[in-house]
């Protein structure tokens, strides 16, 4: 089985961030256990199905994001 992985970060909205993980898969894996990854993935790591392709060799590529919450401050400043 062939994984191979590339991310990036990506503006898709002006409000919103995502990081973008790309998989390709070759075709020995099968469509349960591929389903299977893709589930975990999602309920372990936060990451949701943006894109899949498959190819007439077989094999599939697989885009996965998640979006990125920045953390902003809720107080103005410290009162000296």
């Amino acid at each position: 089985m062939e994984r191979v992985t590339t991310r990036t970060r990506v503006r898709q909205r002006p409000d919103a961030d995502y990081d973008v993980r790309r998989l390709t898969i070759d075709r020995e894996m099968s469509r349960n256990a591929l389903r299977q990854m893709l589930t975990e993935e999602a309920e372990r790591e936060g990451w949701e199905l943006h894109r899949l392709r498959r190819y007439r060799d077989g094999r599939r590529e697989v885009w996965m994001r998640r979006r990125i919450i920045r953390v902003r401050a809720t107080w103005e400043s410290y009162p000296e």
